[in-house]
């Protein structure tokens, strides 16, 4: 059981001890900490914050506790319900709200919840800001309202349509032509959110719906992360509907991937790269991605005429050097889409309706469309950590071992070679080390990390 603490918020299993997980007291000091943050924002009678959550079985109860946290402080709360994350950031700025609070831990299995904390832009925090947050609630700080202060919950189930509605309205998003294409998809909602919220975009885009695991009842039917290994029913679903393409996204609709028309994956790192192609077409600019994406985008950049940067993971990286570099599209390599069109946030919805965009101008299957990108493959591995294992250490080793190849060290250790490269970094999210790679075939990048990973089991053990 763990309890995770960092910038991309307070994320743990729900269950076992105080402190070690996200239990209902863990909830609640931290929703309390956010409350006090949040009234020091602004100097002011009244403040609100939006609260939704993804599907999860512990959903409605952490969801409850976050709530009455925030109305004890004396802060006015808008109950959105079952939601998305890139919803509840699109409803911050709609409800002119202090922030807001997601209640998911995004792909991770349903024994894990979050609280993911956002600013009054319907924006995460940054690492100052999430370090005060921690700071407070390990502090003695935490002033409760008194019974004539305290604030009010209403309701609003108005939004996963109204988030629909701006996508929509997106001028990018030619909703005439994909009416026209009439495409016929299958959707894996991973029985949350995005079960609700895809199939209903879709439908207002002329398109056939067939639903695959759709039903938002927590229950995961695979792992809930949408990579190959775990969407075998969908790419059987997709070749016995005779679909034009498949969709699946994690919990809580900030990921997407798409599988082709055959039931082979498109590949979640191209997610980023078509909806960029698209955008880049019809609106020049550059492109950022975090550090661990493919470099098809950077090629795909330079093709429109663009530069391309990457970030340290993390999406509040990747948007603050987005709006450093006035990008038009950006995003990370898991199928997180953002479109500063729309907003600064990962968002599914809008990368489903830029790809239907693309799809239909160009006329193409999605095998075909593929065809068209740089061919790059990548290798996604892992370490679990252990308490005696000292992983700086360890990445300073490696960074001593390969200084005089191309390094970047901004996040972890990234080693650029000529025809591949190697990222190394401790995970934000899970007690996890990290090892992606990506060369000029599927076993060059495999066996590029196995290789580190044999460095860093001996470097360990020595």
């Amino acid at each position: 059981m763990t309890l995770i603490k960092s910038i991309s918020g307070i994320r743990g299993t729900i269950g076992g001890n105080v402190g070690d997980n996200l239990t209902p007291i863990d909830a609640v000091k931290f929703a309390a900490a956010y409350g006090v943050w949040i009234k020091q924002q602004r100097n002011k009678d009244n403040h609100k914050v939006v609260v939704g959550r993804d599907a999860r079985i512990s959903g409605k109860m952490i969801q409850n506790l976050v709530m009455n946290t925030l109305i004890g402080l004396g802060i006015d709360v808008v109950d959105i319900g079952l939601s998305t994350t890139p919803t509840v950031e699109v409803a911050v700025p709609m409800e002119q709200a202090d922030g807001g609070i997601i209640l998911t831990a995004s792909h991770n299995p349903k024994q894990w919840n979050a609280l993911k904390l956002l600013n009054a832009k319907g924006e995460f925090l940054d690492g100052v800001e999430g370090a005060k947050i921690l700071e407070i609630a390990e502090g003695n700080t935490i002033n409760f309202a008194d019974v004539d202060n305290l604030g009010r919950i209403t309701k609003n189930k108005a939004y996963i349509d109204l988030h629909i509605i701006e996508v929509l309205d997106l001028p990018l998003v030619t909703v005439k032509p994909i009416e026209e294409a009439r495409f016929k998809v299958v959707v894996d909602g991973v029985n949350s959110s995005g079960g609700v919220a895809i199939p209903l975009l879709l439908e207002r885009l002329g398109v056939d719906v067939i639903k695959l695991y759709c039903e938002p009842n927590g229950h995961f039917p695979h792992n809930p992360e949408p990579l190959k290994e775990h969407l075998t029913d969908l790419s059987e679903a997709v070749k016995k509907h005779h679909a034009d393409f498949g969709i699946v996204v994690d919990p809580d609709v900030d990921r997407l991937a798409f599988m082709d028309e055959n039931g082979d994956m498109f590949g979640e790192e191209y997610t980023l790269v078509a909806c960029a192609d698209y955008v880049l077409s019809k609106t020049p600019g550059n492109t950022v991605s975090n550090m661990s994406s493919t470099r098809a985008l950077r090629d795909i950049t330079e093709k429109h005429g663009g530069s391309y940067e990457a970030s340290a993971v993390g999406e509040v990286n990747v948007v603050k050097l987005m709006k450093e570099n006035n990008v038009v599209i950006g995003g990370e390599g898991n199928g997180g889409i953002i479109y500063p069109e729309s907003h600064y946030g990962r968002d599914a919805l809008v990368g489903v309706a830029l790809f239907l965009s693309l799809l239909a101008e160009r006329k193409m299957t999605v095998s075909e469309l593929r065809k068209t990108y740089p061919n790059y493959f990548m290798s996604k591995k892992k370490i679990e950590l252990t308490p005696d294992l000292d992983v700086d250490a360890i990445l300073k080793t490696i960074e001593v071992r390969y200084q005089h190849e191309q390094l970047t060290t901004i996040d972890g250790v990234k080693i650029d070679f000529p025809e591949s490269w190697v990222h190394l970094r401790k995970s934000n999210t899970e007690p996890i080390i990290r090892i992606y790679t990506e060369a000029k075939s599927q076993n060059e990048a495999d066996a590029l990390a196995d290789k580190f990973i044999e460095e860093i089991v001996d470097i360990a053990k020595a």
